[in-house]
């Protein structure tokens, strides 16, 4: 069983921010509906904690779940440096857990990272009017959400 001991503080940090680097990833990728998407994406650690307790989820997911992620939204000057380095820091995530997890924690770590990358991308529909119509999940964002598993080694 992998533990956050099992990592040094750069490690952790890259793990704790690829599934909110993941969620940004999405808010970039179409206008609108920011406050929205940032409620899902909190949502979903909320979720998250929840399943953890009463699954039994693998205790390394427990701890990137229970922490939380020092993120500055400003690192990134533009939605392509948004995408240029967050799939990489992303994939660095998944490459860490690969040398150091079990395969299940690192299955877990990837559900998860896609689960909020998902629930971002369905917080705000697209392309309706006043609310009907449109598209729960835009282009734009099923690009962002097949860049992200791809940078994961996975298909979503």
């Amino acid at each position: 069983m992998t533990r956050k001991a099992d990592f040094n503080a750069d490690e952790w940090s890259t793990i704790l921010e690829a599934p909110p680097i993941a969620g940004m990833i999405v808010i970039a990728a179409e206008r609108g509906g920011t406050i929205r998407e940032s409620l899902q994406m909190s949502a979903a650690y909320r979720d998250a904690r929840q399943a953890a307790e009463e699954l039994e989820e693998p205790e390394l997911l427990e701890e990137i779940v229970e922490s939380q992620p020092q993120i500055d939204p400003q690192e990134f000057a533009s939605a392509e440096e948004l995408n240029e380095k967050g799939l990489r820091r992303i994939g660095e995530a998944v490459s860490t857990l690969e040398a150091k997890a079990t395969t299940d924690e690192v299955d877990a770590f990837r559900g998860f990272v896609l689960a909020v990358a998902e629930r971002v991308a369905h917080a705000h529909k697209s392309g309706g009017i006043l609310g009907f119509g449109g598209h729960e999940v835009s282009d734009r964002e099923q690009e962002a959400l097949d860049r992200i598993a791809a940078a994961m080694g996975t298909s979503e």
